[in-house]
């Protein structure tokens, strides 16, 4: 059946008051998209900002009637005379083979390919890695996956050890294992992360070389050949120290999750440990990579 789709702006701070009342009054749901442009980058752990020109999207039935809704909305201190809205049809469709259609294998490197599990592998002989969109961040598509798995697909892992500290989905930690490496460890804050890790080595089946820990289960002493973190530049500067013991001497590191302005910052934050490379940058985002230096 076709929908009906009501589109307004709004501010941050009214947004999910707005979507409140329009599921009160009989929406069936509700998404938020960025008015403006305006990126979000470093949100703070647990928290979810708004655009400050916010669109709220609001899906109806084919057959309400929305003119009392309108005059609810334009009632509101907060909007008034000064709402902006649209009305539109919107036709049914198979909205999870869109959303499906939209995903397609992804070569990174020279050997290594990201799979959707509904796709067909493009190449059999190539390192395949099967990983569908989730709940957790990393599935090759935004600009710092793409610089950690190309890094990754450039190195010998042959029997090597590896850290994915800030693990998300696992992808890095199942490439690295697929690329050769003899063991991975996977460390998130968010729980999600690591069931999505364990799902995804499952599927890989690389489950029984990949360990998984939170923070404060991590083992002492833990320490790696191989560390890629692809999380954001704050908490790469502040968990510095904590990152590069986790290092053996000789041992390679990258560092993504950075804009290009943040690169320089954080490259001289880590050249007292290791002996860092020129950033390499894709789109505004930035890797950093470097050798540890000896004890």
């Amino acid at each position: 059946m076709p929908w009906i789709q009501l589109r307004l702006h709004s501010s941050s701070d009214h947004a999910d008051v707005i979507s409140d009342l329009l599921m009160e009054e009989g929406s069936v749901s509700i998404t938020f998209e960025d008015g403006k442009d305006q990126p979000i980058f470093e949100p703070k752990l647990g928290e979810t900002p708004l655009w400050n020109d916010t669109v709220v999207v609001a899906l109806f039935d084919a057959d309400f009637d929305l003119a009392p809704v309108v005059e609810l909305l334009k009632a509101q201190p907060f909007l008034g005379s000064e709402l902006k809205y649209k009305i539109e049809q919107i036709e049914d469709k198979d909205w999870v083979r869109e959303w499906m259609d939209s995903y397609h294998p992804i070569q990174f490197g020279k050997r290594l390919w990201i799979c959707p599990s509904w796709r067909d592998v493009p190449d059999p002989e190539a390192v395949n890695v099967i990983l569908d969109p989730g709940l957790a961040f990393g599935t090759g598509t935004h600009p710092t996956t793409a610089l950690c798995l190309e890094w990754l697909d450039s190195l010998d892992l042959a029997g090597k050890e590896i850290i994915d500290f800030g693990c998300g989905s696992g992808i890095l930690a199942v490439a690295a294992l697929k690329l050769g490496a003899a063991k991975a460890t996977g460390i998130d804050i968010d729980y999600q992360a690591i069931d999505a890790s364990r799902d995804n080595a499952q599927r890989n089946q690389v489950e029984d070389r990949l360990a998984l820990y939170l923070p404060e289960d991590q083992p002492a002493g833990l320490k790696a050949e191989v560390l890629v973190a692809n999380i954001l530049a704050g908490p790469l500067r502040e968990l510095a120290p904590l990152i590069q013991d986790l290092v053996q001497p000789g041992g390679k590191l990258a560092l993504s999750g950075l804009l290009k302005e943040q690169a320089e910052e954080i490259r001289e934050c880590y050249a007292q440990w290791f002996d860092m490379d020129e950033p390499a940058h894709k789109d505004d985002w930035s890797r950093l990579t470097g050798v540890r230096k000896s004890l």
